[in-house]
């Protein structure tokens, strides 16, 4: 039976391992050795620490063509409404994302996550109806101060959030010219989701007429460009109302939420109540804490599931997320601690857990550069340094970053971080049948082949510009000095090829994967042949022969099925 009981043994590789993964974006052979020896309680205890911000603000280096200098820091100041702001705002909006992904690179939480799947619940496109860089950022500050919080209450804030404004239309949403773009998505989409369809305009969880009077609630809030106007709770930079344009009339909602009445009001104070008693009613709903409850699962654990986890895991884990006033990273803390996440709960071998997911590719060069000890240029910088004193580091960061992920890799492997072709999401997130199986296809797995190349030529062979993309992996480097082989493992290519598998794959391999990959890196020769070759590079210092070798073997295990699952 499936069951939230918590798992208590210590984690061991395996399920450190697949804790890491799912929880996380990434993790190094040292974090996997400790998380290997705490319980599922206390790794999860250590994951839920507030992370540090490493790299604080964001800075554009390209010289802006107003202004002759950088914009530099941009965000760091409230008021981003002036022309010379206004260059580049697509490359701004790229910045940003990779200073957020720079964070989550640096440490393991799983607040970062959680941001991101946050974003998969109240999504937009920065690229495509978002307009202004600081909209964006704000958005992001806005998810990632409620990532530990409350979910519900984040609803109420996303409202007044210029970026969601601006994407879902709401500017255009007045008393006398209503325009239900945002209603119908934060009912069908952010909340409470869109029920079985059971009549006209009637889909159980909501009728026709409730995003019509969602609609009046939210007439009348704007965008508001300059950042002048901070949200009390969060100090984020927020919209504001105009209450000449707010329908202050009664708004009256269907059977589905028991004819509730919200009260008209023609106060900025009141409008925000509106909104507050909305909400409020939207989320006293128990298909809403179910809706969170599934995408939760679906996110962090499986695409598809039997009704026993219906019954057994999600109805019980949308109760707790009642019951604890939908605190949601409580109710994520109680799934990655159960029986069933690490699939202790069943002895059906045929509905396993573990290496169940594909990844996405997000997930995919987050660990192909961790595992691979591949180190990234430093982008910390400080506001208070001068305009344009960049050093080359800062500067690698953004061409590695904005030239090689952003417009290539994630260009071709099907996705654009923070930006959904819809208002939906990402296909892998909510499309049926195949759900995360779409991040792997005929148009996107070209691209996550070339990755490994890439990394090794130091060179950007997917967009075929053979731009060096100033990050590279040395693959004789990391067998003899990152620590995560001995000696001895280094020159037998049995044990070798063992210890790469064990550290980068969801299971061990059998015999004939290994006797596979040991071909490979000998060249279809004996497998003393790499010993043989290995001892010659120590005496010699000549890498020529055991890189191309090594260069082989990572890029046949990197690019190997048992790679691109978690």
């Amino acid at each position: 039976m499936a069951s939230l009981n918590p798992y208590t043994d210590l984690l061991g590789s395996r399920k450190a391992k697949h804790l890491l993964r799912r929880a996380c974006f990434s993790y190094s052979k040292i974090t996997l050795d400790y998380f290997a020896t705490l319980t599922p309680q206390q790794a999860v205890s250590e994951l839920s620490n507030e992370p540090i911000l490493f790299w604080e603000h964001p800075y554009d280096t390209i010289v802006n063509s107003n202004t002759g200098v950088p914009d530099a820091f941009w965000m760091h100041t409230t008021n981003t409404t002036p022309a010379d702001f206004s260059v580049g705002q697509f490359r701004k909006k790229a910045i940003i994302s990779g200073w957020w992904w720079y964070n989550a690179q640096k440490q393991n939480s799983l607040k970062h996550k959680l941001v991101f799947f946050l974003h998969s619940c109240f999504t937009l496109s920065k690229d495509d109806g978002v307009a202004k860089s600081s909209y964006f950022y704000d958005y992001l500050r806005l998810l990632d101060f409620y990532a530990f919080g409350n979910i519900k209450t984040l609803a109420k804030k996303i409202t007044f959030d210029n970026s969601i404004l601006y994407y879902l239309d709401n500017n255009t949403n007045n008393k006398n010219n209503p325009n239900e773009n945002y209603s119908r998505e934060f009912l069908e989409l952010f909340t409470i989701l869109k029920g079985e369809q059971i009549g006209e305009g009637d889909y159980t969880t909501y009728k026709e007429s409730d995003i019509q009077n969602a609609a009046k609630v939210f007439s009348g809030i704007k965008t508001k460009p300059l950042r002048d106007t901070l949200d009390p709770d969060t100090g984020i930079p927020m919209g504001y109302v105009n209450t000449g344009q707010h329908d202050t009339t009664d708004k009256i909602f269907s059977s589905a939420f028991n004819n509730q009445t919200i009260s008209g009001q023609s106060t900025q104070q009141g409008v925000i109540q509106e909104v507050n008693d909305f909400v409020e009613m939207i989320f006293s709903q128990q298909a809403t804490a179910k809706s969170y409850c599934r995408k939760l699962y679906r996110f962090y654990v499986k695409s598809e599931w039997s009704q026993e986890v219906e019954d057994d895991i999600i109805t019980p884990l949308s109760s707790q997320l009642i019951a604890n006033n939908f605190n949601l990273h409580e109710v994520l803390e109680t799934l990655l601690m159960s029986q069933h996440f690490y699939d202790e709960d069943s002895s059906d071998n045929t509905d396993e857990i573990i290496g169940s997911v594909v990844k996405s590719p997000l997930q995919l060069i987050s660990e192909t550069l961790q595992l691979l000890d591949i180190s990234l240029p430093n982008p910390e910088a400080s506001a208070t340094n001068p305009p344009g004193s960049f050093s080359n580091d800062q500067i690698y960061f953004h061409k590695f970053y904005y030239n090689f992920s952003y417009l290539g890799f994630f260009a071709s492997t099907g996705i654009n971080p923070f930006s959904p072709e819809t208002v939906a999401g990402y296909p892998a997130m909510y499309q049926t049948p195949s759900f995360d199986r779409n991040w792997f296809s005929s148009n996107t797995v070209i691209g996550r082949y070339k990755l490994i190349e890439c990394l090794i030529t130091g060179r950007n062979n997917i967009l075929n510009n053979n731009m060096n993309i100033r990050v590279q992996f040395n693959s004789v480097d990391y067998v003899e000095n990152s620590g995560n082989f001995s000696t001895a493992t280094a020159t037998d290519a049995t044990t070798l090829v063992t210890e790469i598998a064990e550290l980068l794959y969801c299971e061990s391999i059998d015999s004939t994967r290994i006797t596979y990959f040991v071909s490979i890196l000998t060249d279809g020769l004996e497998a003393y042949y790499w010993n043989t070759a290995w001892n010659e590079y120590l005496q010699t210092g000549n890498t020529v022969q055991v890189k191309i070798r090594l260069d082989a073997l990572f890029t046949a295990m990197i690019n190997a099925a048992e790679f691109q699952l978690m």
